[in-house]
């Protein structure tokens, strides 16, 4: 859901979000889905992982400007 309308996707699907768009990815389906996000600039820790919104909310560890590649 991209500021308010649904959009069908599919596995291999690539989704943009722009700076301000209001967004909500649900898997509706019956598989588990997988689900990789990059973001520009970055907003954390290379290879940190958050299992829920609020490990993610709660993160106080800023980017330390160290990447894997």
């Amino acid at each position: 859901m991209l500021d308010g309308v649904d959009h069908p996707i599919a596995d291999g699907s690539v989704i943009i979000v722009p700076t301000g768009t209001r967004h909500n990815i649900i898997n509706t389906g019956t598989e588990s889905m997988k689900l990789y996000t990059l973001y520009a600039p970055p907003d954390h820790k290379d290879k940190l992982i958050h299992k829920t919104k609020a490990d993610a909310l709660a993160n106080d560890e800023p980017f330390d400007g160290v990447t894997s590649e």
